[in-house]
């Protein structure tokens, strides 16, 4: 896909990225520095972050920290340091978060916990905080990643479904007490992405279900009007849009990408019966 902005579309912007070393995060961080912008990466892997500097247009305008987000020595430390090295932080990208989970009866506390304290709790926490940065200039742009699964449940997802929907509801809240201070807060909220853990989310739903992952591929496909996955970049671009100023009256919103997935349409087209809607993948 082509570079969709002006290189000047984020200037002088300095945008916060966390799970950039996921498929959204990544591309998101390729997309943000291409439209200008200076860019503060995060997640916990530094070897994967050093690749997706050297991987962005202009590398020099990049910091990397790794931090463990649901660590709030490493949440301070990293606004401090990308404070320092970046400016004040005008868009914040929570893309970090993780997938997983089982069926009810099989749902353990440690899963819940883990799941919610990463895509939830730590995703309030680091927005509270860089909120309290934006307050000071009265501008900035915050955008969360939730899911379509954070819209609607989904067959065995309750686990990360209940989370995104947290994320949601966040997400509509926060955005009216921030209006008030000239920030905006969106949520986006995709059906399956063709990222790893999106493939991974495939894999385990045809495992439990006793197919294989090419297999589960065609009836998710078939599942989605559009008949394909979407893309991390076609995210990515959508992020960078609303981190834009371009997007300046949309607020509280849950974007949904999803390929015209919808309860009415989600029919298979082997079987001719309702297909469960697909579960977002970061």
């Amino acid at each position: 896909m082509s570079f969709l902005f002006h290189e000047s579309t984020l200037k002088d912007q300095h945008i916060l990225i966390t799970g950039a070393t996921g498929g959204i995060g990544y591309d998101t961080a390729k997309v943000a520095v291409q439209a200008g912008a200076r860019v503060t990466i995060t997640g916990r892997n530094e070897e994967k972050l050093n690749e997706l500097k050297a991987d962005c247009q202009d590398p020099d305008r990049v910091f990397l920290y790794k931090a463990d987000l649901t660590s709030t020595e490493d949440r301070e430390q990293l606004l401090t340091a990308a404070r320092e090295q970046n400016g004040p932080i005008t868009g914040l990208v929570n893309s970090a978060g993780i997938g997983g989970g089982d069926m009810v009866e099989k749902l353990s506390e440690d899963d819940l916990r883990k799941i919610m304290e990463l895509n939830y709790f730590s995703l309030v926490q680091l927005s509270q905080a860089v909120y309290n940065q934006m307050k000071g200039v009265e501008k900035g742009a915050i955008v969360n990643i939730s899911s379509l699964s954070g819209l609607r449940g989904t067959h065995g997802n309750s686990a990360y479904s209940a989370s995104k929907f947290a994320v949601t509801g966040f997400t509509q809240a926060f955005a009216h007490e921030a209006i008030e201070h000239h920030i905006r807060v969106n949520a986006i909220c995709p059906g399956y992405v063709d990222t790893e853990m999106g493939r991974n989310a495939i894999k385990s739903k045809g495992e439990r279900e006793g197919r294989s992952y090419e297999e589960q591929l065609e009836i998710a496909k078939d599942g989605i009007p559009s008949g394909r996955l979407t893309s991390p970049v076609e995210v990515a671009n959508t992020i960078v849009y609303l981190l834009s100023d371009a997007a300046e009256n949309i607020v509280g919103e849950s974007v949904k990408i999803s390929g015209a997935a919808s309860c009415a349409n989600l029919i298979k087209k082997r079987a001719g019966v309702c297909s469960p809607l697909p579960v977002s993948t970061i």
